[in-house]
């Protein structure tokens, strides 16, 4: 028992590490944009290139993984994509031009692409449905952890020594992580897949995109990082330019919303293990909805409101990932949960890189209040998705579960069962 939990924690720490090298090295984009503007000589309107080529890397190269894990094993694949975002982040050193740089962010991509459905899976994977919430929320905090330390730190290392430094950083973070998967972290045993073929691959999305709880996760993913990208992609330029913020100040921003990420997830994944998930992601959601507009209308003499008001919406949105990625862990087996896991998270991707793109013509056109506005619209409809749809799925799932605990009926087949009335 004692050395089941001592593997349990360190499969925690190992996944919370790469989920902050990953995580980190995607958020300090946004702060450090006006850093890389005035070193390479950018114009700001297309400083949004950056995410978007990023976030379709990354979700093309997730759909690849997502087969290959659920045929080879989580462990491969988050070996193979942390080795690779340590060697990329290394070259974002050598990024002399606005070109260079895009192309160093694409190769990023790809080792994010490898990275963000494997966490998630090995997740499913390895702890029972009981505690995924738990694991979830801890292993997820590293993305807030990013925003304490990573960001914090990364924007002062910017604006001292240049906005390459912060990658390198991170790539050593990265190889960090590689050693422990190397050394330490165990494949789960679950059941993988018995063939892999590009044939095999595409019918298996196909099968998965027929679901209607699959298109409705998918739906909320991209929405949900939609919202996200329109909202923070300018954030730190409006920041600077509006509320005269210096580098410092945005980044102890970044880092009390990182507290608030730090403080709250972990938190909601547990009282998601409790009560209805949709509940929780719904709630934080309306709170998000509230807090994007104040936050966008505060002026320069009240620059003060705007910490308590991150704060808030930090935790707010934190409280959707952690009970959304554990609910996700319950819709597939271990054989078929990569490829649901890199299909969502790959549409995720997308809505990241439209919203970013987005944000610079609305930004152009309408300043940082427009941003906040189409963000706001942006999580009105994932609010009416989870209500209209992923409601009826976690109820669904609940009685599956509860039959398979009364029956002993194989999850498997109450899986395909599930999937024709969903």
């Amino acid at each position: 028992m004692i050395k089941e939990r001592s593997e349990s924690y360190l499969v925690i720490a190992t996944l919370w590490l790469l989920v902050f090298a990953t995580s980190s090295q995607v958020i300090i984009v946004a702060p450090i944009l006006p850093r890389i503007a005035e070193e390479l000589t950018v114009v700001k309107s297309v400083l949004g290139l950056l995410i978007t080529v990023y976030a379709v890397s990354a979700g093309v190269f997730a759909l690849v993984a997502g087969p290959i894990s659920d045929r080879f094993g989580r462990r491969r694949i988050l070996l193979v994509g942390s080795g690779l975002l340590a060697v990329t982040l290394g070259l974002h050193g050598l990024a002399d031009s606005f070109l260079t740089l895009l192309l160093v962010r694409i190769l990023a991509g790809v080792a994010g692409g490898l990275l963000s459905g494997a966490v998630v899976s090995y997740v499913g994977d390895y702890f029972p449905s009981q505690r995924r919430g738990w694991a979830t929320g801890w292993a997820m905090s590293g993305t807030a952890a990013g925003q304490i330390v990573g960001v914090f730190f990364g924007n002062l290392l910017a604006s001292w020594f240049g906005f390459r430094a912060p990658f390198l950083c991170f790539a050593i973070i990265a190889a960090a992580g590689f050693l422990l998967i190397w050394l330490r972290l165990p494949q789960p045993k679950v059941k993988l897949r018995a063939s892999l073929s590009l044939q095999s691959s595409l019918t298996e999305y196909a099968s998965l995109l027929r679901r209607r709880d699959v298109r409705a996760v998918a739906a909320i993913w991209m929405t949900m990082l939609m919202a996200t990208s329109i909202f923070g992609t300018f954030f730190p330029i409006w920041l600077e330019e509006d509320l005269a913020f210096t580098a410092f100040l945005v980044s102890v921003l970044y880092g009390i919303g990182g507290v608030a990420a730090v403080l709250v997830g972990p938190w909601a994944g547990k009282v998601s293990d409790r009560i209805r998930r949709t509940n929780v992601i719904i709630g934080a959601s309306i709170g998000v909805v509230l807090l994007i507009p104040a936050i966008a209308l505060v002026k320069s003499p009240f620059s003060w409101a705007i910490y308590p008001l991150y704060f808030l919406v930090m935790a707010f949105a934190v409280s959707r990932r952690t009970p959304l990625h554990a609910l996700m862990t319950q819709m597939a087996t271990g054989e078929h949960r990569g490829s649901l896991m890199s299909l969502v998270l790959s549409m995720s991707k997308i809505g990241l890189g439209v919203g970013s793109a987005l944000a610079s013509g609305v930004w152009h056109h309408f300043g940082f209040l427009g941003n906040a506005m189409v963000a706001t619209a942006s999580v009105l409809l994932m609010i009416a998705i989870v209500w209209r749809y992923l409601r009826d799925v976690e109820k669904a799932l609940l009685l599956e579960e509860s039959s398979e605990r009364k029956s002993g009926i194989d999850r498997s087949t109450h899986l395909s069962l599930l999937t024709k009335h969903v």
